[in-house]
């Protein structure tokens, strides 16, 4: 008996801004292999394996890939892949960015960038992905309390026609009123799975549905325990050079950061069940990945 071909199309739709999506994505950042994670020396995938990948998720009816210019590795770049692979791009695909973390040419995680120096993140992107201009930049925030700088030197990078569409990742629902009040934000991207339940009970989540904003919740699969000693150390490592300008984490494996969803070769196979039918209620977009 031959098992149907699932794709990306049976979640249903959701919409960034004015842009429809399926609801089920695709996150590019493990593409690039182990070496996303902090490690120097992580064994990079096969090129044409992850070229791929990305066409098998195209071709299975995904049209949101969420990426990053600090998706790389030694031998690997997220964009140039994404670029290589799907470059002209379709009408429908929607490629949503992330600024704010940065990392040296070793891998090493920098300190966030300031307001002035988004700028310069958004150009890279846009070179690396070969776009004229960035259809959502998500404000990846590893800061203090206000996002207000940053989030305003995007809006004006969207009026200057640079970015489409505003988002945020890594947020409380303080930091959303805040970027709110500046310029409208079309999607939030907050860890969220079956033991990662945040966006439940500081009201983040609800927040969103209630003023039509997508959230797109990764580690969405994999939850908060799966590979920690390995994906732990990337996430406080980005977050503590963020916030202190030097390297404080090295080696703290273990701790409590989630780590990153599991990914199939075949997107017609990842079928992620979002946790019960108030979730699928609430107009989540996931992203795999």
């Amino acid at each position: 008996m031959e098992s149907a071909t699932v794709t990306a199309a049976a979640a249903g739709t959701w919409k960034l801004g004015d842009l429809e999506v399926n609801r089920l994505g695709f996150g590019a950042m493990r593409l690039t292999g182990n070496g996303m994670r902090g490690n120097s020396d992580g064994d990079p995938i096969d090129r044409e394996l992850a070229v791929g990948i990305l066409r098998s998720a195209v071709e299975h009816g995904v049209n949101h890939i969420d990426t990053a210019a600090f998706y790389f590795s030694p031998l690997r770049s997220a964009n140039e892949l994404i670029n290589r692979a799907l470059a002209p791009y379709p009408d429908d695909l929607i490629i949503v960015t992330k600024v704010g973390p940065g990392r040296d040419p070793s891998g090493e995680w920098l300190p966030m960038a300031r307001p002035e120096q988004l700028r310069g993140q958004v150009e890279e992107n846009l070179r690396q992905l070969g776009r004229d201009h960035l259809d959502v930049v998500n404000l990846r925030w590893t800061g203090g309390v206000s996002i207000a700088e940053h989030f305003g030197a995007l809006t004006e990078l969207r009026e200057a026609g640079l970015i489409r569409h505003l988002g945020l990742s890594g947020v409380t629902p303080e930091h959303l009123a805040e970027a709110q009040a500046i310029a409208p934000v079309v999607c939030v991207q907050n860890p969220y799975g079956l033991d990662r339940r945040l966006a439940d009970a500081n009201g983040l989540l609800d927040s969103c549905r209630q003023q039509g904003i997508a959230f797109v919740p990764f580690f969405a699969i994999s939850g908060q325990r799966r590979e920690a000693s390995a994906d732990d150390t990337h996430d406080i490592r980005l977050h503590a050079v963020a916030r202190t300008g030097r390297d404080t984490c090295a080696g703290s494996a273990g701790l409590d950061a989630a780590p990153r969803a599991e990914r199939s070769g075949d997107p017609g196979h990842v079928r992620p069940r979002p946790p019960g039918r108030e979730h699928h209620r609430r107009r989540a977009a996931a992203v795999p990945g």
